[in-house]
């Protein structure tokens, strides 16, 4: 895997990427010296990211927005990441966020790219400096909340599965209830 190393490159890969043209509804990020590309979500996944926002939005802090699939850019760490929801200021404008303005980054899991989501995104969201990631794994029913994060990675892992309920820190500071998250069919 090759190193990231100015903020040059990033912008000379963000330019190119930029310039591509997915298929509708595909997404581009990058991380490091690769662009990824992913296809759009399925029907059960919009609908597990609708029980989530609506948990999620009850609890947002009052000077934010929720925001799905926005643009999350570190520049200095060559990472341009696209959670499928986050909460940013209120105040934003244009189409990338600083990504150290998002209090958390929400991933449903994708059963064609998993690794991008389980390895990729949990990698580069800490050095990106987001607090916390949910992950919710629809494939195999599984919940994890990364916090406390670091150049090395987040240092706490909460796991638990679909029906826990997850200890949501501040700045939303409630109980995330999972009992009517759908997994995907097997």
């Amino acid at each position: 895997m090759s190193e990231f190393r100015t903020p040059d490159r990033y912008a000379q890969l963000l330019s190119y990427a930029q310039s591509l043209t997915p298929p509708a509804r595909w997404k581009i990020e990058i991380s490091g010296d690769e662009i990824i590309m992913t296809a759009g979500p399925s029907a059960i996944h919009q609908r597990n990211l609708l029980q989530i926002r609506e948990q999620f939005d009850a609890h947002r802090p009052f000077d934010m927005m929720p925001s799905e699939n926005s643009d999350l850019a570190s520049p200095d760490v060559g990472k341009l990441r696209n959670p499928d929801l986050t909460y940013i200021p209120l105040e934003s404008s244009g189409n990338q966020i600083p990504a150290e303005q998002a209090p958390i980054a929400v991933e449903i899991v994708s059963p064609s790219n998993p690794e991008n989501d389980l390895v990729g995104k949990v990698r580069d969201y800490p050095l990106m400096g987001i607090p916390l990631c949910l992950l919710i794994d629809p494939r195999e029913g599984d919940i994890t909340l990364c916090s406390e994060p670091s150049a090395g990675g987040y240092h706490q892992q909460w796991h638990g599965e679909f029906d826990d309920r997850v200890p949501i820190p501040a700045p939303f500071d409630f109980e995330f209830v999972t009992d009517s998250l759908v997994r995907y069919s097997v």
